[in-house]
């Protein structure tokens, strides 16, 4: 979805450069991801020539927002505090970042 976002429309070999060359991924792998995420609705494709390309359906704040709801959902049953909380305990938060949090959760209090 990445390179999609950056370039725009793109052929499944489009993708497949703008990749980072390692690990290397190949073209089928690429054009199997590219079809999941059209039969979720995230991505469409037209025909140019003989070729698919293959466009974004869904901006990358949308997309972030669903997969977040998603594993707030299946693996914390629905509460984002256990979410945080996890987070909070597992991750290196530097103390500028940790006052980014604070202030935003005295915002919404």
């Amino acid at each position: 979805m990445k390179v999609l976002w950056a370039k725009g429309p793109a052929t499944v070999g489009d993708v497949v450069e703008s990749l980072p060359p390692e690990p290397p991924v190949a073209y089928n792998t690429v054009l199997t991801l590219l079809r999941i995420l059209e039969k979720k609705g995230f991505v469409r494709h037209t025909k140019d020539g003989r070729a698919f390309v293959y466009e974004p359906l869904v901006g990358s704040k949308e997309a972030s927002s669903n997969a977040i709801r998603h594993l707030v959902s299946r693996f914390f049953g629905g509460s984002t505090g256990q979410l945080v909380m996890k987070l909070l305990e597992e991750e290196q938060i530097d103390a500028r970042e940790l006052k980014r949090i604070k202030k935003r959760i005295n915002e919404n209090e």
